[in-house]
């Protein structure tokens, strides 16, 4: 695809539009574009990142090399060529939040790798945008083209991950902000029109675009699908002045400790069955049995009376002194 030679104002307002929501989103909760400062608010406020995989994150912040260079090169209005750089940046600071809330690293060793890596996304983009650009120009355009796919496939798998996140919680959604969602979401339709107001609509980023929006599409319908399967039981922790989660870990518990108890009644049974045959036993003449172990002994066998009949007899060995 041959760069854009001219920026219609449609294009530059759209972009704007996408901007501007990623600095709006900066303000609240979660992550993507500058849609994840909300999400590093939300993590920052919680101290807990529980939910939000770091893989996701740092396959965001490392697509925005790729990212970077085909904008650039592809001379996209200038606020799409903006929007990668902010991401990665943010992407990096989230990705650092999941080191330390989540393995527990030391916060100065995540910032120490955060800023390395940020630096060497920076040089590595600067470096690969100063190699294409010439080819590019005489023709040679494959190049840019896979830096194009690379970012698609990149920007598209880092949103399945939370899918396995899902799918360990029966679908619920958690550490991830709807706000982000939302404004993500937002953000990806104004740049998908941004590009269709362009000269020449770009099909990778307009695919890329799509299939965040579909996938982001995925994880609303997932958690709602949540809600809507749990609504008595999340109906019934409120009602007990419990959260849900609270709710549910009492309810485990007491079926735990049922069910323990259960067991224990079963086990401790047949040993009651046992301990009473032998003090039965014991008051019987069976209770000679010890003063006779001296002699020689025998096995005899006895079919019991109760069970002389039908199939399946039943007999018992009896120690006998000669």
């Amino acid at each position: 695809m041959a760069p854009q030679t001219s920026i219609p104002p449609a294009a530059n307002i759209l972009g704007g539009l996408v901007t501007s929501s990623l600095l709006f989103s900066d303000t609240f909760i979660d992550a993507k574009a500058s849609q994840i400062i909300p999400q590093i608010w939300h993590n920052w406020r919680r101290k807990d990142t529980d939910g939000l995989p770091g893989l996701m994150v740092m396959l965001w912040a490392s697509c925005v090399v790729p990212l970077g260079v085909y904008a650039i090169i592809q001379n996209f209005n200038l606020p799409l060529q903006l929007q990668p750089q902010c991401f990665g940046v943010l992407c990096l600071i989230c990705w650092s939040q999941t080191l330390v809330y989540h393995n527990h690293w030391r916060i100065w060793t995540a910032t120490l790798l955060t800023g390395v890596l940020t630096v060497v996304f920076c040089v590595l983009e600067f470096v690969l945008v100063w190699v294409l650009r010439g080819p590019y120009h005489r023709g040679v355009s494959w190049p840019v083209t896979m830096m194009g796919i690379i970012a698609s496939v990149m920007l598209a798998l880092g949103l399945i991950p939370p899918y396995f996140e899902m799918w360990k919680r029966n679908g619920r959604v958690v550490g991830i902000s709807f706000v982000f969602l939302t404004v993500d979401i937002a953000g990806a339709f104004f740049s998908l029109m941004a590009l269709v107001a362009q000269d020449t609509f770009d099909y990778l980023g307009g695919i890329g675009y799509i299939a965040c929006m579909l996938l982001e599409v995925g994880i609303f319908s997932s958690h709602f699908i949540w809600l809507w399967r749990t609504h008595h039981i999340r109906k019934a922790a409120k009602k007990a002045g419990k959260t849900y989660d609270e709710y549910v870990a009492e309810k485990l518990s007491q079926a735990e400790k049922n069910q323990t108890q259960l067991q224990g009644r079963v086990i401790s049974t047949p040993e009651k069955s046992r301990a009473g045959s032998v003090t039965e036993h014991a008051n019987g003449p069976i209770a000679a049995l010890p003063d006779l172990e001296k002699g020689p002994i025998k096995t005899a066998t006895e079919r019991t009376p109760e069970n002389s009949s039908g199939l399946g007899y039943c007999f018992v060995k009896l120690k006998l002194g000669g």
